[in-house]
């Protein structure tokens, strides 16, 4: 099978199924060579690897990764491009292609099966829509990762990046950062796509934590106070956590906790490190703490 990196021979495939593009799916295919090989390697992929590719469209980088790995799994929600992935990857017998939908397919057992339970590393092109929850559903779920490297629109991957105090900053930041070190491998513009999406593209590399750099005894407050500093960007923290109906503290709790971290009253939550955020936590747990055994 002609290799999917020529534009020409994608046009091709394509043209012979009448391929539909699902705006649903946020399908944009990669008709770059160079983008291609630099994904390959951001994500460090060696011939001992197994690699789960999400979104693998036509096959275009799973032909890349095929080449590169021990073994690939390509999980494809779309199932009118099955037919076409069974012809595009006939040539490689090291890839299976898995029609589901990545969020529910059990990625552990995946790792188990194929990587006897070591860290696996995840390649994808993934629509916006669906970026976040499928990125925080691999780290959240405890899946053996060493690294996913994604193609994500740019913004998003300036978001994953940024620092406090930055317009780009806020709850992905705070959240990737806490499962993951990132770097932006690749800008890509909309001319290496078929078709040309709106917006550039960056190929972002996350690669895990073995743990994570702050302690907190309770990452689910952790989330919970960082959602809650960011529903409404323009609240100082102190109201915003005071407001928040998911979070069980008292006004005067919740106002401790945040002269403990030593900052101003009206500070606001994309001001705070992940640092700050995680001694929060740990401010609010430990008068949980005192509550609950009638102190």
């Amino acid at each position: 099978m002609a290799k999917l990196g020529n534009p020409r021979n994608t046009i091709e495939i394509l043209q012979k199924y009448d391929f539909h593009f699902q705006k649903k799916y946020g399908q944009n295919f990669l008709i770059d060579e160079h983008v291609l090989d630099k994904i390959i390697r951001a994500a460090g992929v060696t011939e001992h690897d197994f690699v789960l590719e999400i979104g693998p469209g036509i096959g275009t980088m799973t032909q890349y990764l095929a080449e590169a790995a021990r073994e690939v799994a390509a999980v494809e929600i779309d199932r009118n491009l099955i037919p076409i992935l069974q012809e595009t990857l006939r040539d490689y017998p090291n890839v299976s292609v898995i029609h589901d939908d990545i969020l529910k397919v059990d990625i552990a057992g995946l790792a188990r099966e194929k990587n006897e339970g070591r860290p696996i590393k995840v390649v994808a092109n993934l629509p916006y829509y669906i970026t976040t929850p499928i990125i925080m559903g691999l780290f959240e779920k405890g899946v053996p990762i060493d690294n996913i490297t994604v193609m994500v629109q740019k913004e998003v991957a300036q978001r994953m990046q940024a620092g406090p105090g930055s317009k780009d900053y806020g709850a992905l930041s705070l959240t990737v950062q806490y499962y993951a070190e990132a770097y932006v491998a690749a800008y890509v513009p909309p001319n290496c796509f078929i078709p040309r999406p709106k917006v550039g593209s960056a190929v972002i590399r996350l690669t895990r934590h073995r743990k994570p750099p702050v302690f907190c005894s309770d990452p689910k407050l952790l989330f919970g106070l960082i959602r809650a500093s960011f529903n409404q960007r323009r609240k100082t923290l102190q109201n915003g956590l005071i407001n928040a109906s998911d979070l069980s503290f008292t006004k005067e709790q919740i106002i401790k906790a945040i002269e403990s971290l030593g900052v101003n009253a009206s500070v606001r939550g994309e001001e705070l490190t992940l640092s700050q955020f995680a001694e929060l936590a740990g401010a609010l747990a430990e008068q949980r703490g005192r509550t609950t055994d009638g102190i």
